[in-house]
């Protein structure tokens, strides 16, 4: 057997709060998470937590050779800081596509945008609607919606890497590409 390979691990949360329910976008440790979820490219799998397990969600994330995910190091990980003293930004090797593309570009992405254009998925929700389905205590909703972001982002991350570039649709809806490194 040779070295194991290197364990990529894709990464989402949702939270339990709106910014505005928590005092604003600067307490985002007080959002609170309703489920986090993340795929192991060791594993081949999928793991859910909830507030009960976020100490094994973020010793994956601590362990892991690279967290992936959109938006992560100003909004997942802020989330999460509310749960351990850790500092993750520092402590998780990360690529966050969103902070990667807008360098590039100058300005910010969503995932749904460049789903859309590159791979011809779209989301099936947003964030609000999550926290709207954990109030109405559906939780299989929120961990299928989160699954779902998390595999959104795997595939825009594979489609990066196997061809050096994305695409997204500017505001006049024309299909642009923009070039990515993440070999």
């Amino acid at each position: 057997m040779g070295p194991m390979a290197a364990d990529i691990v894709y990464f989402d949360l949702e939270t339990q709060r709106t910014a505005n329910d928590a005092g604003g976008w600067d307490r985002k440790r007080d959002m609170g998470m309703s489920v986090g979820v993340t795929f192991s490219t060791r594993t081949g799998g999928y793991k859910i937590y909830t507030e009960k397990t976020v100490d094994s969600l973020v010793d994956q994330l601590v362990r892991a050779d690279l967290v992936v995910g959109f938006n992560v190091i100003n909004f997942d990980y802020e989330v999460l800081m509310g749960y351990t003293i850790l500092d993750l930004p520092h402590q998780c090797r990360t690529l966050d596509l969103m902070v990667d593309i807008e360098k590039t570009l100058g300005h910010r992405l969503g995932l749904d945008a460049i789903a859309t254009a590159t791979l011809q998925v779209g989301k099936t929700g947003d964030g609000l609607d999550a926290i709207r389905w954990w109030r109405e205590g559906k939780v299989l909703e929120v961990a299928e919606y989160c699954c779902f972001d998390v595999k959104c982002t795997k595939l825009v991350h594979e489609y990066g890497i196997a061809h050096q570039q994305l695409f997204y649709n500017d505001r006049f809806q024309q299909r642009r590409s923009v070039a990515v490194d993440w070999k």
